[in-house]
């Protein structure tokens, strides 16, 4: 006997497979943006690209609370295709983001992963250390702030838990069929 698949199915697929793997900032953001500028021309003139909309993708250093908005600092990192940023110790410098409105510091906090979407709107020139850095400055249009992994736990070891009827129940309460129980990360 032979078994029909609708050739909808194989549509509807392809459409959901399709959406899954969307970039993070929207399309008509995206459509503004220069595909041939680089962060590395920016940042050598921020000024001579003062109103060019870019997108750029890196961790954040630190954000603090300003009377313009949520000051966010960034160390650039090459992005993927989707927009996120790419776990390499590869970088062109760093940048600030200027949120109009407040965002959580505790939330956008040092150590998170951001993609930026945004116009520049020149240079800020504010100490690093003992020296004095001019960081391009993108007054953001869109942020969209990766999820925090870091805290996620893999199984200790990569064999699959037993189901429930593979064990006597007999062994007790000090012996758990599931060993790495403890280990779980709970919410």
């Amino acid at each position: 006997m032979r078994v029909k698949f609708p050739g909808c199915w194989i549509i509807l697929i392809s459409i959901l497979f399709i959406v899954g793997c969307a970039p993070v900032i929207s399309k008509p953001l995206r459509d503004q943006v220069d595909k041939n500028l680089t962060f590395r021309e920016v940042f050598k003139d921020p000024e001579a690209h003062k109103g060019t909309m870019v997108i750029w993708a890196g961790e954040i250093i630190e954000a603090k609370n300003t009377k313009e908005g949520t000051l966010i600092e960034v160390l650039q990192k090459p992005a993927d295709f989707l927009g996120a940023p790419e776990e390499v110790d590869k970088s062109e410098g760093r940048f600030l983001v200027l949120y109009p409105s407040y965002l959580d510091v505790a939330v956008y906090g040092k150590g998170r992963e951001v993609t930026v979407g945004g116009e520049v709107e020149g240079k800020r020139i504010m100490p690093l250390g003992e020296i004095e850095y001019t960081y391009p400055l993108v007054l953001a249009k869109e942020i969209y702030l990766w999820p925090d992994t870091s805290k996620e736990r893999l199984a200790p070891y990569p064999y699959p838990m037993y189901p429930w009827w593979w064990y006597d129940p007999f062994w007790g309460p000090w012996y758990s069929p599931y060993p790495y129980e403890r280990f779980r990360h709970r919410r």
